[in-house]
């Protein structure tokens, strides 16, 4: 019986508790440890795969909204303020467009000129295989749309909460973050959904669709 058990394990064919004559102790032990060899082996989805860059990609933006909350309790300078601000923004909007997108989602866009002087704008959206999608992080992907979409609202809150107060010192900076982490969230929904022209197609193969339906559902009602 040892022998029997033994080769089964070899060739990884044990049946399964209570389906085979080899119903004992010694299959039972063999099958569990297979199903959590399997569990560890399987990958996760809400596991944070690259935590410095999801790190990085809300401490530059929430700093600076800190900054811009707690400018007056930190420092009475306001061109010490101003000064921090825009080098936080900068480097969000430099660690955004350069290293977290990239990273955490897959998408990256970016603007070269051509031989002829022309201006060209790239969106692009990384092509992964079904075994990639699987292993790619939730987790990741909600961290980056989420601070991605929530801090460039809070700028342009802080931007009509500026102008209603008469705050026009404040303004410009404001300004500068609507601008830089507006043109990050532009720029990675357009990754993300396509280009106009793609959004066009879809439109019109959409609307085809609904008055195909409509017409047919109309001819059979007759």
């Amino acid at each position: 019986m040892l022998q029997q058990v033994r080769g089964c394990r070899r060739a990884g064919r044990l049946a399964a508790p209570g389906t085979g004559s080899d119903s004992n102790g010694d299959t039972e032990d063999v099958s569990l440890f297979d199903v959590e060899e399997e569990t560890t082996n399987r990958p996760r989805k809400s596991k944070i795969r690259h935590p410095v860059a999801s790190f990085f990609h809300l401490f530059f933006r929430v700093s600076a909204v800190v900054v811009y909350l707690l400018c007056e309790f930190l420092s009475s300078s306001f061109i010490a303020c101003m000064v921090t601000i825009i080098l936080l923004l900068s480097c969000d909007f430099w660690a955004v467009k350069n290293v977290t997108g990239r990273l955490m989602v897959g998408l990256r866009w970016w603007n070269h000129i051509d031989e002829d002087g022309k201006s060209h704008w790239v969106f692009e959206s990384r092509k992964e295989s079904s075994q990639e999608k699987k292993t790619m992080s939730e987790a990741e992907s909600r961290i980056f749309w989420l601070g991605l979409i929530t801090c460039p609202v809070l700028w342009v809150i802080f931007a009509f909460s500026a102008l209603f107060s008469f705050r026009i010192k404040w303004l410009a900076v404001v300004i500068m973050g609507v601008v830089l982490q507006g043109a990050n969230l532009y720029g990675y929904i357009r990754c993300q959904v396509g280009s106009r022209k793609n959004l066009t197609s879809m439109a019109t193969s959409y609307l085809g669709k609904q008055f195909l339906r409509q017409n047919t559902g109309g001819d059979q009602t007759f």
